[in-house]
């Protein structure tokens, strides 16, 4: 639920190569480059999964509602989530809104937002070195331990110990001269 896996067809496979192509030569990439990206937005929409994303894209859909929801949670995640003021936005009840919004992304919109903020920290750390709490009031989270708990649930680590081995594994050259 929530995904969909089909097989990419030559002709959509041989259009995303023509566009990557496109980057050898970069004043092509105004002329050309939006005439492969409408035959990659054709060859996608009448594909195995063009009734799914014409379904997502359509004015007024509830996929489309939930998808501006998405979006909001997006740009809002670190905000207390209200999921009856959610549902209202997007022109739903609440119950609605729940089974729409979790047939679209597999999560409760609660869920959503947590994951979002759990990625937005681990982001926080990676780049930008800042430290478990910050991070995690950063983000929205009021209870650090709350925060390290489900961190750890969804990364199987520890906040410090999951970052120290994401540089590791980036730099693996410098981990063993550490070391």
């Amino acid at each position: 639920r929530g995904m969909a896996v089909s097989e990419v067809s030559k002709p959509l496979l041989d259009a995303f190569l023509r566009l990557l192509d496109l980057l050898d030569e970069p004043e092509s990439v105004p002329i050309l480059a939006p005439m492969v990206q409408r035959e990659i937005a054709y060859r996608l929409l009448t594909g195995e999964q063009g009734a799914r994303l014409r379904q997502i894209a359509a004015a007024g859909s509830h996929s489309q509602q939930i998808a501006r929801t998405i979006d909001w949670l997006k740009e809002n995640y670190s905000q207390q989530l209200k999921v009856e003021a959610l549902a209202k936005q997007a022109g739903m009840s609440t119950s609605t809104f729940h089974h729409h919004f979790r047939s679209v992304t597999a999560m409760s919109p609660l869920q959503f937002q947590k994951w979002i903020r759990l990625h937005e920290a681990r982001r926080l750390m990676l780049l930008d070195r800042l430290d478990a709490t910050s991070a995690a009031l950063q983000v929205g989270y009021e209870s650090p331990s709350q925060f390290s708990r489900e961190y750890s649930r969804l990364f199987g680590a520890p906040p410090l110990r999951d970052i120290k081995r994401l540089h590791q594994t980036a730099r693996p050259g410098e981990a063993q001269l550490g070391a």
